[in-house]
């Protein structure tokens, strides 16, 4: 199948082209050379861009179909147990009706550390995910860590997970990888060739997190405490050591109960493509899951500094079981980014170029000959009004046209 998309505005993942035409051939995205044609799209007043990059999700049954009616052709997932694993990877082998899937796999926590409460919490409302919750392997020995790593790799993962989160700023006290334990847990996954990230929550968390060389972090902290390193200092010390940051910024919204995040689930072009089950996510209490009452004030204060000091921030919704919803959410936390100062470019880059750098995947995350056809279709131009992203007109997951 060849597809030629005319007369269309390109965000091809780093910088905007206003006008050209683009092939699609099979999977590929090829230059147009005048051949033949078996389809042809009316791009004027469109923008095409890559498929969007969730860098982080949790993933069970059905929830990479959401993300693909949304535009987010691939999830970066990080926590999830090996059965579903397992089922999720094929279901995005076999199958263009789905996002594509990486995964951190079994996360590396304290036993009964993070997010063994939550787990707790909610495992009667869990229960309808079968084997994608339940018992999982932990560590609390530096010993172990090249053991861990090793049982991680016989299950497939593609980059490891670290937790280094006390609770505190949910006012629990959990228990907590030790600096000592987190810091060979980074050495083994770097020894067996794994970006390692760290679940972080405070400005402490994230110097131990440095302090042991972590790749990246996979949320802006959302807490400080005096006597911690002020947010800038932080910020670029990140930096200084190149380690990327997802944001999760509709996240956070979504556990502080911030009414704003209802403007989502209000803007029609995401309310159409909506199920009742999660329109009815977005409302539910989320106090199992409690986080301290400034996080969100502070999470974009830290954006904003991370985006100042040059660090390279990742688009991520922390999407679950729950809510955030797959797919629905990254159009809220494209706007939230560009709330806490990165342009729409900026903003785009960090769901398309960014993550795929990050992550090593090189076929993917921008609009290139040569490179797989996961792209998004839509209607407007979101380089200068970001919520264009949500006027979906099409989308294609390796070449095969999915929605419009």
């Amino acid at each position: 199948m060849h597809t030629l998309i005319r007369d269309v505005r390109v965000f091809d993942g780093e910088r905007t082209v206003p006008r050209t035409d683009v092939l699609i051939a099979g999977d590929l995205i090829a230059e147009p050379d005048g051949r033949p044609v078996d389809v042809e799209i009316d791009g004027s007043g469109r923008t095409l861009m890559p498929g969007l990059i969730d860098a982080h999700t949790h993933v069970s049954d059905g929830m990479l179909a959401k993300a693909l009616t949304f535009g987010v052709t691939t999830e970066l997932d990080m926590f999830c147990l090996p059965g579903n694993l397992a089922r999720q990877r094929r279901l995005a082998a076999e199958r263009d009706d789905v996002a594509d899937l990486r995964s951190a796999g079994v996360l590396a926590t304290a036993p009964s550390g993070h997010p063994s409460q939550i787990m707790a919490a909610e495992s009667e409302a869990l229960a309808w995910l079968g084997d994608a919750v339940g018992p999982f392997d932990t560590i609390g020995d530096a010993g172990r860590a090249k053991e861990f790593v090793e049982a991680r790799l016989a299950e497939g993962i593609d980059y490891l997970k670290i937790v280094i989160d006390d609770g505190c700023t949910a006012g629990l006290d959990l228990p907590v990888l030790s600096p000592g334990v987190v810091a060979a847990l980074v050495e083994a996954g770097h020894a067996a060739g794994l970006r390692t990230i760290a679940h972080v929550a405070t400005a402490r968390d994230t110097v131990l997190a440095l302090d042991a060389g972590i790749d990246g972090l996979a949320h802006v902290f959302h807490h400080s405490e005096p006597g911690d390193p002020p947010v800038e200092d932080l910020a670029a010390r990140i930096a200084a050591h190149g380690v990327f940051v997802i944001t999760t910024l509709t996240y956070i919204e979504t556990i502080a109960q911030d009414p704003a995040g209802a403007e989502l689930v209000r803007d029609e072009r995401i309310a159409a493509r909506l199920s009742e089950r999660d329109r009815a996510a977005i409302d539910r209490d989320h106090s199992a899951v409690p986080v301290h009452p400034d996080g969100v004030a502070h999470a974009r204060r830290v954006t904003a500094a991370l985006h100042e000091a040059g660090v390279a921030l990742l688009a991520g919704t922390d999407a679950n079981f729950f809510a955030p919803v797959h797919g629905a959410a990254m159009h809220r936390e494209l706007l939230m980014l560009t709330q806490a100062g990165p342009s729409p470019e900026a903003a785009l880059a960090a769901a398309t170029s960014g993550p795929a750098r990050a992550f090593g995947l090189a076929d993917r995350g921008r609009v290139a000959p040569g490179l797989r056809a996961d792209l998004l279709l839509v209607d407007g131009d979101p380089t200068r009004d970001i919520t264009a992203t949500r006027a979906i007109a099409e989308v294609w997951r390796r070449g095969v046209r999915r929605f419009g």
